[in-house]
């Protein structure tokens, strides 16, 4: 019965939704496997199991209401320092999620992050997905392993520094022409437009380093439910508000 009425309602909610209005590029903060996990009895990996299978039906909504980019924040550049025990399963779980997602057909895949942070083994599936699904004209997902914000920003001003040195240029010249579309550039994600919405599953209200040169001018959704029992109505919710919200960039 309750799943009939979810049902109902999400397809109430999603009757009632402007796709004029839904955001083109979404970041999720797939937040709260382990205490899911905890909450239903089970252990660490299996709530990262049910995390990584609610990815699938994630981008099924997306394709549904025209987004055309998802970045998926699925292992922080913090998450590297836990046990031993807990980080390999972890890792072996985002590795089977990502090649389920190359193997789809319908999305393409690319990783955000210090890849050379990485165990070997999770960076060669990382660059196979890339290049497997580099021609698919489908959304573009970006997953996000071994991703920091602070990292990212330290790693695009490494790499312009390294740019212009091997040019020749000076640091009096570099200073000259430092600016935000410069730095931009050197992102993981230079090219793509900046997320519209960040929604961050488990009830935390806070961005914990994700896109934090991306998302300043995002809207942000906080919702309670923890990340492997998310659900349509919950995605369609997320929309809908930000559809409500009137993004004024400061003027």
């Amino acid at each position: 019965m309750r799943d009939l009425v979810y049902g109902l309602y999400a397809r109430r909610v999603e009757g009632r939704l402007d796709h004029a209005q839904v955001p083109k590029h979404i970041g999720v903060i797939l937040d709260g496997n382990r205490r899911w996990a905890r909450a239903a009895g089970g252990t660490a990996e299996q709530g990262h199991k049910a995390g990584a299978s609610k990815i699938q039906e994630l981008l099924g909504w997306c394709s549904e209401t025209d987004v055309e980019v998802v970045t998926l924040w699925l292992l922080s550049t913090d998450n590297l320092d836990r046990p031993e025990e807990e980080l390999v399963p972890l890792l072996s779980i985002i590795e089977g999620a990502v090649r389920d997602l190359a193997a789809d057909g319908r999305w393409r895949v690319h990783h955000v992050g210090n890849r050379d942070l990485l165990p070997s083994r999770t960076q060669t599936v990382l660059k196979e997905a890339e290049r497997d699904t580099e021609g698919v004209d489908g959304i573009l997902v970006n997953v996000a392993v071994g991703y920091g914000g602070r990292q990212e920003i330290a790693d695009a001003v490494r790499s312009l520094l390294l740019d212009h040195a091997t040019k020749g240029s000076s640091f009096e010249e570099l200073a000259e022409i430092v600016d935000i579309d410069l730095i931009s550039e050197h992102l993981y994600t230079r090219g793509q437009p900046d997320p519209d919405l960040v929604i961050r599953t488990s009830g935390e209200q806070r961005l914990s380093g994700f896109m934090l040169w991306q998302s300043a001018h995002s809207e942000y959704y906080f919702c309670e439910v923890f990340w492997p029992a998310f659900r349509k109505v919950d995605f369609l919710r997320a929309l809908r508000d930000y559809a409500a919200r009137h993004r004024r960039y400061g003027n």
